[in-house]
């Protein structure tokens, strides 16, 4: 695991580890106090350290984590789970709407949802000659 620079955002922390989707929605939770280091809500701007342990309470579910590295860029996520150790209670796992290992990418499955457009030809071929 390289080290980086001693100074880190913990929004950009947040969102280069995959916790929020965007760094605005980071910064976002900062500012609505859904970040809290020693159960104290933190400013967007706080820099993280290596072994801070922080609370998050993110859409999908709640997140404990300590902190193993910084890391100040997005990588892929088998690569950014090496930068924090989950702490998360096992019970609020088990609450969560999601798997902790699986995201939302935001497309549509296929087969699933609007028709194609050989689909939706098939489909006026065959009301028109009903």
């Amino acid at each position: 695991m390289k080290e980086i620079r001693e100074k880190l955002r913990i929004d950009k922390y947040l969102w280069s580890i995959r916790i929020f989707k965007t760094r605005a929605q980071a910064s976002e939770a900062c500012d609505k106090g859904r970040v809290k280091l020693n159960d104290t809500s933190i400013k967007a701007s706080k820099n993280v350290t290596v072994g801070d342990v922080y609370d998050i309470k993110a859409e999908e579910r709640k997140w404990v984590i300590q902190v193993a590295g910084l890391l100040d860029h997005r990588v892929q996520y088998s690569e950014a789970i090496k930068y924090y150790i989950d702490l998360t209670p096992q019970e609020e796992i088990d609450t969560s709407q999601i798997q902790p290992s699986s995201f939302h990418t935001g497309k549509r499955l296929s087969k699933i949802g609007r028709p194609t457009k050989k689909q939706r030809r098939d489909w006026e071929e065959m009301t028109d000659n009903g």
